[in-house]
């Protein structure tokens, strides 16, 4: 039966790691970059968050970037969280 699952799109959901491989803070937000395999390389994946009149928002975002290495891979999430946050400023969570 997984054989055909396999063939048919049941394959299992990406691997996510159980926490943030690593975390930024920058320009009041807090970046975590959270980079899950996927065949066989990690995509580029993070989540910007801050807290905003008491509550805390939270934007995930995911590239198409593959890399070799987890380290790596976080290393270029954490780039681009700044990169989004320098674009969009608090309207990243609207």
């Amino acid at each position: 039966m997984s054989f055909l699952k396999s063939l048919f799109g049941g394959s299992k959901a990406p691997a996510a790691p159980a926490g943030p491989l690593k975390s930024l803070e920058h320009a009041g937000f807090t970046i975590h970059a959270t980079p899950y395999q996927e065949g066989g390389q990690y995509q580029l994946c993070g989540v910007v968050e801050k807290e905003i009149d008491g509550v805390l928002r939270s934007h995930r975002f995911v590239r198409a970037d593959r890399f070799p290495g987890a380290e790596e891979a976080a290393d270029f999430a954490l780039v681009k969280g700044q990169q989004l946050i320098d674009q969009q400023g608090e309207t990243i969570f609207k």
